[in-house]
């Protein structure tokens, strides 16, 4: 059985279009309380988070609905970061964990995506036996039975002791200038209290959602803003979270974008000289190959995956390693948190600095990331058509393979979050990285484009 609703990371669509619409989340959380509450003893419990969309609110009272009716308690968290949310789901002892949230997508998108009772993503077998259970009529439990909900006391203030906790007590930020974005999403009223409370001097932006401009013009999928404020305060460096805080970019003292594959480069190489690593390097095939390179000349054991934190996490899993990342900044440090975590992330990277002495610009230095060229190939409906399926799609892509030769490499994909083919050409010269993916890019559209 396929998955008709679940992508690579839960559920997501344009808010009111299928299946981001009351019915169907209503029928979700119906399906997923009577899923995942099977093996629970007594009553089961449900926290709900979500980030500062408007929609969050119909959103969240949906899934309310239906899991009351499936007989499922359930405790509202409100708006925090979405490993906040994983890990309030396993230190309560919660059957699951649901998160409101379209990450870095505008505010009119959202989703819905669930965490494990241990913290971790849903396995693809519970995620099938909550569509399965969804072809099914509601079945409203007894009155008496019915689940209640209830306010989650001081979850934001836990969440943030939790972070603090962390970062080694021996170290303190004070005198580091940091300039934080969170977005106008779910860490605004979590996040600069972290750093300020470790000792950072914080200049906050990003900080007054509406409901309508969750990163819009700011956060980690546009770094203008905090690249100029950063430049402004003559701040060490800038952090930028993205809309639901799970992951992040950064920004040296000189405003150079600092990304996932040379925050990665930075945390394993520092807990490899000090015996922390404890294994190798998970990345994705989107993952520099510079960054390959210098895994390799230090002996550090490096593997790619697919492109998704939930792939990174499971070959973490499957290697018992520790830490992985993708290039977009979904940083894991499986002995920090069970999720990509964008604050504790960027802990990491600040007790490096600490501890090195060193500025961020002068601890990635040694790292040369090779020109990547990345162009989005924009469908009506990415769903319906599988790039590696054309067999002149492929030729092109053989074609493009020969041409850069050990100099670079090709990647070919689906986004699971979008509708969008991801073109992107690797190489040692940005030139030819851009002229081999403007190439790709028009033969990946025109033939999409017949075939729709």
């Amino acid at each position: 059985m396929s998955k008709k609703f679940f992508g690579t990371d839960g559920i997501r669509s344009r808010v009111g279009i299928e299946p981001v619409t009351p019915e169907t989340v209503v029928k979700l959380g119906w399906a997923a309380g009577s899923v995942l509450s099977r093996n629970t003893k007594g009553r089961a419990k449900v926290v709900i988070g979500k980030d500062t969309r408007i929609s969050g609110y119909l959103l969240e009272s949906a899934l309310e609905a239906g899991l009351s009716a499936a007989g499922v308690d359930i405790s509202l968290i409100g708006p925090l970061p979405t490993p906040g949310i994983a890990y309030l789901t396993r230190t309560s002892r919660a059957a699951a964990g649901i998160v409101i949230s379209a990450s870095h997508n505008p505010f009119y998108d959202n989703g819905i995506k669930f965490f494990s009772p241990l913290g971790f993503k849903l396995d693809d077998e519970v995620e099938l036996a909550i569509e399965e259970k969804m072809q099914q009529p509601i079945i409203t439990a007894d009155p008496q039975n019915l689940g209640k909900a209830v306010r989650f006391e001081d979850a934001a203030g836990r969440y943030i002791e939790y972070c603090k906790s962390t970062f080694p007590q021996r170290l303190s930020l004070n005198g580091v200038k940091i300039v934080i974005d969170c977005a106008h999403g779910a860490g605004y009223h979590v996040a600069p209290d972290v750093f300020e409370e470790l000792g950072a001097s914080v200049k906050a932006v990003g900080v007054e959602p509406n409901g309508f401009n969750i990163n819009e013009g700011c956060g980690s999928t546009d770094l203008s803003l905090l690249k100029r404020t950063v430049l402004e305060q003559g701040a060490d460096l800038g952090i930028a979270l993205d809309g639901d805080g799970d992951r992040l970019m950064l920004v040296d003292a000189n405003g150079d974008e600092i990304n996932g594959d040379q925050m990665l480069y930075l945390i394993a190489m520092h807990r490899h000289t000090n015996d922390e690593l404890d294994g190798g390097v998970m990345g994705t095939v989107m993952t520099n190959l510079s960054l390959e390179h210098a895994f390799k000349l230090s002996e550090i054991d490096f593997a790619r995956s697919k492109v998704g934190d939930r792939y990174v996490l499971s070959g973490l899993q499957e290697r018992g390693w520790l830490v992985g990342g993708e290039t977009s900044g979904h940083i894991i440090c499986l002995d920090k948190n069970t999720t990509g975590d964008g604050i504790i992330a960027a802990l990491e990277v600040l007790r490096v600095m600490v501890c090195e002495e060193k500025s961020l610009s002068e601890l990635v230095q040694p790292l040369s990331l090779y020109p990547q060229n990345m162009i989005n190939v924009r469908l009506e409906d990415s769903s319906k058509f599988d790039p590696s399926s054309s067999p002149e799609i492929n030729s092109a892509v053989d074609d493009a393979e020969q041409y850069l030769g050990s100099k670079g490499r090709v990647v070919l994909r689906a986004s699971g979050t979008e509708p969008l083919i991801r073109v992107m050409v690797e190489a040692q010269e940005s030139q030819m990285a851009q002229q081999v993916s403007q190439s790709l890019a028009e033969t990946v559209e025109n033939i999409a484009k017949s075939r729709i």
